[in-house]
C-alpha cells in the first residue's frame, strides 16, 4: 500500500479498489493469453462491498475469478485482502467491443478460456 493511496481517514481511498481490480483483471486475461481481450473490454458496471479498511503499509492481495460469461460480457469477481484481512469484494462487468466501441460477441475460444465458476 502506497502512502498516496491513503486518504485523510488513514484508509485507502475507495476509488483505488477499482484500480486494483482492473489491474487484476488484466493480469487474469494475460495469464490466459487473452491480451487482445484485455485491450478491448470496457467496464460497464461495478459493485463494491467493504468489510474492513486497508491502511498505509498493508499488503493488498486480489483473488480474481470469472463469475459469469454472457454473449458480449464477462462478470469478474474480486476478493481483496489487506495484509491477510478481508477488506472488499468487487463484482465488475466488462463488455467486449470492436474498434468503434460497439459490443461484439465473445469468441467461443475466449469463453472456454475464461472458466467461469459458480457463485
Amino acid at each position: 500500500m502506497r502512502f498516496a493511496e491513503v486518504d485523510a481517514q488513514d484508509v485507502v481511498f475507495n476509488s483505488h479498489y477499482l484500480l486494483y481490480c482492473d489491474e487484476a483483471c488484466t493480469a487474469y486475461l494475460v495469464e490466459r493469453d487473452l491480451r487482445d481481450v484485455a485491450l478491448n473490454i470496457r467496464l460497464v458496471a461495478s459493485q463494491q462491498v467493504w468489510s474492513g479498511p486497508a491502511r498505509w503499509g498493508d499488503v493488498i492481495s486480489v483473488h480474481t475469478t470469472c463469475g459469469h460469461v454472457g454473449r458480449t460480457s464477462v462478470r469478474m469477481h474480486f476478493e481483496i485482502t489487506a495484509s491477510g484481512r478481508a477488506c472488499c469484494v468487487v463484482e465488475t462487468t466488462y463488455v467486449l467491443t470492436d474498434a468503434a466501441e460497439k459490443p461484439i460477441p465473445l469468441p467461443d475460444g475466449v469463453r472456454a478460456m475464461l472458466n467461469p465458476v459458480s457463485r
